[in-house]
């Protein structure tokens, strides 16, 4: 008889993991074990079905049961493996900064509805948005600029992995602060969760995610209130302004910006239906007046 241990199949792996995952209230546990599972085994997670039944390292299940008790704890997915996909393109992330989400492309959609040369991203985080932008614009250039040292350095990552470098620049800035010259396309998520509103967030958002990315406390509208006062001094003649809200904020951020001149304020839904992202325009150019100077 021999001695030899039978093989590790991956497949045995999962029904303990998605259990567990079950019982710490993950909202797909099949879904998430199986994502985890590809990670350790250093696969694509569209190959893992058909690694399923073949022979695995010994290492793996140690590998994939320390995965298994990040994702019970509620960290995301994205944090534990280290990317999440945006716009067909993958992002590095990380505790410092936000995890790009599904309806953010709405605001993505929204900004490349029209050419823009110069493009300003506020509170950038990941460079999800900016550099997003920045590929589907070829002849396009940008500023990111956050508030956050780390973010910036997440930011800074994926630029190079997306081969954008040259054509964005980042800059540590509280909003406008550091940031000089116009642009004709200024794009923003800001923090805009209310502080009453922190408690009910899911785990993965309230107990991993930067709070500095979530929620500017109060009402959640300090930081549109800060970025429509700002923006007419740095767009361009016509330029636009696209931020995403919560979705009962639409309308209160769509009068903040009518306040500060603004103008053409349109409020766009998201996937679901909900209030996601105001646009509004500067004054158009006047006739009389010279070129702009950026």
């Amino acid at each position: 008889m021999s001695d030899t241990p039978a093989p590790l199949l991956p497949a045995s792996l999962l029904p303990p993991a998605i259990a567990r995952l079950r019982a710490a209230g993950v909202a797909d546990p099949a879904r998430d074990a199986r994502l985890l599972l590809a990670h350790a085994l250093g696969l694509p997670p569209e190959r893992v079905s058909l690694a399923l039944h073949d022979p695995a390292p010994a290492d793996t299940a140690a590998r994939f049961a320390a995965l298994i008790d990040r994702r019970a704890a509620r960290q995301p997915v994205s944090q534990i493996i280290g990317r999440r996909l945006f716009w067909g393109r993958s992002f590095i992330v990380t505790p410092d900064v936000l995890d790009p989400r599904p309806e953010t492309e709405t605001l993505i959609a929204a900004a490349l509805a029209e050419p823009f040369a110069r493009v300003l991203d506020l509170g950038t985080g990941s460079g999800a948005i900016l550099l997003t932008l920045l590929a589907e614009a070829p002849q396009a250039s940008g500023l990111g600029v956050d508030l956050s040292p780390a973010a910036l350095d997440v930011a800074r990552a994926n630029t190079c992995a997306l081969g954008l470098a040259g054509r964005a620049d980042f800059v540590l800035s509280d909003w406008f602060v550091a940031v000089a010259g116009r642009f004709d396309l200024i794009v923003a998520n800001p923090p805009y969760i209310a502080a009453a509103e922190m408690p009910a967030l899911a785990p993965e958002t309230r107990d991993w995610e930067p709070h500095l990315a979530l929620t500017p406390g109060g009402d959640g509208l300090d930081a549109c209130r800060a970025i429509s006062a700002g923006a007419a001094a740095h767009l361009a003649p016509g330029g636009r302004l696209l931020v995403e809200t919560g979705p009962t904020q639409g309308a209160a951020v769509a009068a903040l910006m009518r306040k500060a001149g603004l103008q053409a304020v349109e409020i766009l839904p998201d996937m679901d239906g909900r209030d996601r992202v105001v646009i509004a325009r500067a004054a158009p150019p006047d006739p009389g007046a010279g070129p702009t100077v950026a």
